[in-house]
């Protein structure tokens, strides 16, 4: 993006048109954030919680001084592991966000992390660490050179790429079909992806046994690599036996995808250069984490991983992959859930299980819970219980720049900047760019109002209770010593220099710095094409061989041969989907995203409307065994029939007026936050394929789902 600034204030954002990558190329978002930057509803100065319910502003350091003294308290009375923390999905695109908020917890020494990724992508870096023996090493597709693309549960065309950074990703994937090759969607709902290529239509929470099924071809044809399989494997003849029951016509009507279809599916993926890809729909359901590696597992046993024109590992500047597996944070599995025993994935747990461990008493009861861009009462299963259970906290404290459903409950709400505010370096990202390339932005305006950034705000309140916030007990421990207290930007200094294209402080001539990347406003392309050849470098396994048949798959591989079919009380099966105008729950504030009278409605297809007495326009009671709402009906032939779909972030009642006027329920509501309804290799939540039931509503008044919404949140400021 290109910011025209006045006087310390952006007043226009567009798309940056000498950007080797993007093109001059921009998202609605990230046109929008001109609205949320320059927002009259964002928090801009430190907010306390008064008797009267209401928040007031207060000084830094009174808040600072009443956290810190309460924090003590609260540790004195029940030890260090009673502190939490949850870090939406925002965090994630900051550099030191994530490093200061996971370091807190880990100085403390509480198991208590959690983010947004038990409700996104947990189950993909679970899967990593079983196929590779690290969760951060994680293959995308070789798009560039890629002739037949398999794509699960993806929707680019609106996400634009997920755990996958092609700004001009639509191109990419029309070249793709230019040069001869195919691009197939596998997905429930015709998307917008979909009706531009080759669309499949499948039974939602099936992919396991699609993808067993193509395995089971694979095999049985003789298709497999077995020079491949030989050299970089372990467990291939294990994995063929799993397979061995799901053959085509055994999977046909559980799935929906008829055999012959299976099997053309199969023999294409197994030509060079094939590459299959998963994403948000496919790591919802009750079988993401088998999913994501079955995803895997078709790129290894046809050749096609790290392979031109397959599943590849990126070129990052900075590989988090060593630095996590150095830094002791590359973890799955370290440490375990209070509830359900649930494996950590990348030091976090699942978020579905906070409202049990908040309120229910015991060593590891959390009684101080601090949320950083964050709403996990929108995007967590059941968040009328989450609500109640943050009303039981001793102590809580939201870093956000709005009053959301979730930090309305809070203590404290300290002002956080937007990423104009402070510099960036999308560390998280590099190495999911499909071609290789780095960039580094300073501040552009100073931090609206009061706000200051995140790691700022923890490291004085860590001060106050005698806690370096960092991971690494080394750091810990020099940061003790005056003057030795990490900062951001010399991390990131000490990461690039001494990464795979640093300049090891002067040794390598024409290696990168901070100051080199920050004096090219455009970025750099580091490489025309992803390197290939690298697997026996990057796995680490003992072994150096990916591992294609852990028990933990085996297992649940069981799981799915005795799942059950269908509740006849819940004959529908309902799944999210993204909004090209929304961005998870946080920009529903802005008049340009929110303009055109945006609804939030069901999808339904005309088949299903007509067998429930729906209309399109009218409005549908939408159940399942763990709550109802009642939402606005939109009857199109997009939806497979038997599926509906509702998207997720909407049902506001904070402090930011667009968002609430703007109605629209929580889909959450009916999803369970039970152990029991979680994944079991990645606790991640099931939100995709819930089976429901549908009844129409004759008349919106009356109704409480309609009338739910309380009062905006009183400021005082």
């Amino acid at each position: 993006m290109v910011a025209t600034v006045e006087d310390d204030r952006i007043t226009k954002l567009r798309p940056d048109p000498d950007h080797p990558l993007s093109k001059g190329y921009a998202c609605p978002k990230g046109i929008a954030m001109l609205d949320v930057q320059n927002d009259p509803d964002r928090v801009l100065h430190p907010l306390k919680k008064g008797p009267d319910g209401e928040f007031h502003r207060v000084s830094w350091e009174e808040a600072y001084d009443d956290i810190g003294e309460r924090l003590r308290a609260i540790i004195g009375r029940h030890g260090k592991k009673s502190v939490g923390w949850y870090m939406g999905n925002p965090g994630a695109f900051s550099y030191s966000h994530p490093l200061w908020s996971k370091g807190f917890v880990d100085g403390l020494g509480s198991p208590h992390y959690y983010t947004a990724g038990s409700q996104d992508v947990n189950n993909r870096f679970a899967a990593s660490a079983l196929l590779y023996g690290t969760p951060l090493l994680v293959p995308i597709p070789d798009l560039n050179r890629t002739r037949f693309l398999f794509m699960v549960g993806a929707n680019p065309m609106v996400s634009h790429g997920s755990v996958l950074t092609a700004p001009r990703i639509r191109e990419q994937l029309l070249e793709i079909t230019g040069r001869g090759g195919r691009v197939v969607v596998v997905d429930p709902r015709r998307s917008e992806t979909a009706r531009q290529f080759e669309h499949i239509a499948i039974t939602p929470d099936t992919d396991a046994w699609l993808l067993l099924s193509m395995l089971n071809v694979i095999f049985a044809e003789g298709l497999a690599n077995r020079d491949f399989l030989a050299e970089h494997t372990e467990g291939a003849d294990a994995l063929a036996e799993m397979a061995r029951p799901f053959a085509p016509e055994d999977t046909e009507a559980r799935t929906g995808v008829p055999a012959d279809m299976v099997r053309d599916l199969a023999r294409a993926m197994a030509e060079p250069g094939s590459a299959a890809y998963g994403r948000t729909g496919s790591c919802l359901g009750r079988f993401g984490t088998l999913v994501a590696f079955l995803i895997d597992a078709l790129n290894a046993v046809t050749g096609n991983l790290d392979s031109p024109g397959g599943a590849v590992f990126g070129r990052p500047a900075i590989a988090l992959d060593d630095v996590g597996e150095k830094a002791g944070l590359a973890s799955y599995g370290k440490v375990r859930s209070r509830f359900g025993g649930f494996p950590d994935v990348i030091g976090n747990l699942p978020a579905s299980l906070l409202p049990r461990e908040i309120t229910t008493p015991g060593e590891l009861q959390i009684r101080a819970l601090f949320v950083s861009a964050g709403n996990p009462v929108l995007s967590v299963p059941d968040g009328d219980a989450l609500e109640e259970a943050l009303d039981d906290l001793e102590l809580c404290v939201s870093l956000d720049f709005y009053v959301n459903e979730t930090n309305r409950h809070a203590d404290y709400i300290l002002p956080s900047p937007t990423f104009y505010e402070r510099d960036d370096l999308p560390l998280a990202f590099l190495g999911f760019y499909t071609t290789p390339f780095i960039q580094y932005t300073d501040a552009v305006v100073p931090p609206a109002g009061e706000s200051r950034e995140e790691w700022e705000v923890i490291d004085e309140i860590a001060k106050r209770i005698g806690v370096v916030p960092f991971s690494i007990k080394l750091v810990r421990m020099l940061g003790r010593i005056p003057g030795m207290r990490p900062k951001p930007r010399r991390i990131a200094e000490l990461l690039l220099r001494t990464g795979p294209e640093g300049d090891l402080f002067g040794l390598r001539r024409k290696g990168l710095n901070i100051d080199k990347v920050a004096n090219e406003p455009h970025g750099i392309v580091l490489a025309d094409e992803i390197p290939t050849g690298v697997l026996g470098e990057k796995v680490r396994h003992k072994s150096s061989r990916v591992q294609l048949a852990p028990g933990a798959i085996a297992s649940e591989v069981a799981r799915l041969s005795s799942a059950n079919g269908a509740d006849p009380s819940f004959p529908l099966r309902l799944i999210g989907l993204r909004e090209l105008r929304s961005h998870n729950s946080w920009m529903h504030n802005s008049p340009l995203l929110m303009r055109g009278g945006r609804v939030h409605a069901l999808r339904v297809n005309p088949r299903d409307a007509e067998e429930h007495g729906l209309v399109d326009g009218g409005e549908a009671r939408l159940a399942s065994k763990s709550g109802s709402v009642v939402v606005p009906v939109k009857v199109t032939d997009e939806m497979t029939p038997g599926v509906v779909a509702l998207p997720h972030g909407w049902g506001h009642k904070g402090g930011w007026n667009v968002a609430n006027d703007a109605g629209g329920v929580n889909v959450n509501l009916l999803a369970s936050s039970d152990p029991d309804d979680l994944e079991p290799l990645a606790g991640m939540a099931f939100l995709n394929g819930i089976p429901v039931r549908l009844e129409p509503v004759a008349s919106s008044a009356g109704h409480a789902d309609a009338d739910a919404r309380p009062a905006a949140v009183a400021l005082d400021t």
